[in-house]
């Protein structure tokens, strides 16, 4: 029990990160010695990723800390991002929700359940649409189908995803970031 009165519990999530190309026993050490003593590290598809089961009050205090132990282990290394497997297709939906594909393809259609199932997010052109899994779970949330707090991780997610987003953004072009900011606010 915290000092809060808040209990901790224990969080699986990854973290991509990027400049860093390799994993060097340096690399290794200096995450080790700055906090991550919880993850596993492994070079995926040319970035390191960072598999935690970190202990914490909340999902996104989980996340956060170990995005400030990776900046201050000061080895090079960037956070990306929080792999949070965002697009899903109907069978990857029907496996998070313990449904069959079909009764997903029945929502998705509309000939089940209460309609207004999200439109996908890419992929409409090639026949294989994916979701965000963010406005699924907007959606079952709204109908009753899942409960708030699966939601409320989904969320805090995507609101960390945004901000590194944005952070990488402005890094890279701040005057196009302000732009389409003021741009977008007047629409």
């Amino acid at each position: 029990m915290s000092s809060s009165g808040t209990s901790e519990r224990e969080y699986d999530f990854a973290l991509i990160l990027t400049g860093v190309p390799e994993l060097t026993t340096d690399v290794e050490d200096g995450l080790f010695r700055a906090g991550c003593d919880d993850a596993t590290l492994s070079m995926q598809y040319g970035s390191l990723y960072l598999e935690f089961s970190r202990t914490a009050v909340s999902l996104k205090d989980a996340i956060l800390s170990a995005i400030r132990d990776v900046r201050k282990a000061r080895v090079g290394a960037e956070v990306w991002r929080v792999d949070s497997h965002d697009l899903v297709s109907p069978s990857e939906i029907a496996r998070r929700l313990g449904r069959t594909r079909q009764l997903i393809h029945q929502y998705i259609t509309g000939a089940r359940g209460p309609g207004g199932f999200p439109a996908p997010d890419c992929n409409l052109t090639e026949g294989q649409p994916l979701w965000s899994w963010y406005a699924v779970g907007t959606w079952l949330s709204k109908n009753d189908m899942i409960r708030p707090e699966t939601l409320r991780d989904t969320e805090i997610v995507a609101a960390i995803n945004t901000a590194l987003e944005r952070s990488h953004q402005l890094e890279r072009d701040p005057a196009l970031v302000d732009e389409i900011s003021r741009a977008v606010a007047a629409t």
